[in-house]
């Protein structure tokens, strides 16, 4: 059974910076490509980063520059940094799981999900 478990999100004034991990377990990671999704009121889920089996990364042009997503195979782990947050990252962050080499696929697991709140 895939469980994976975000953690790293908080409050943090306009400007400043969080990192974002995703742990995941009951899987095969390092077969896995994962992304990073967020969802902000009233608003569609959006993918934000992905990073697939052979490393190569994606993000959404609102946040390219600013965040990096990268994975530890030996931990199962993997991270987004975040940058230069403003008021319009304010999310929930989730983590999920998926496949592909060259691009993400995404699958049906997600995390809990972590609050990332910037404030002006």
């Amino acid at each position: 059974q895939v469980q994976l478990v975000e953690s790293g999100g908080g409050l943090v004034q306009a400007g400043g910076s969080l990192r974002l991990s995703c742990a995941a377990s009951g899987s095969i990671f390092s077969g896995n490509a994962m992304g990073w999704y967020r969802q902000a009121p009233g608003k569609q889920r959006e993918l934000v980063a992905s990073i697939t089996v052979g490393g190569i990364t994606n993000y959404v042009d609102s946040v390219k520059g600013r965040f990096t997503i990268s994975r530890d195979n030996a931990k199962n782990t993997v991270s987004l940094r975040m940058n230069s947050l403003n008021t319009e990252d304010t999310a929930v962050y989730y983590c999920n799981l998926g496949s592909g080499i060259r691009a993400f696929n995404p699958w049906d697991y997600w995390g809990q999900g972590t609050q990332v709140t910037v404030s002006s």
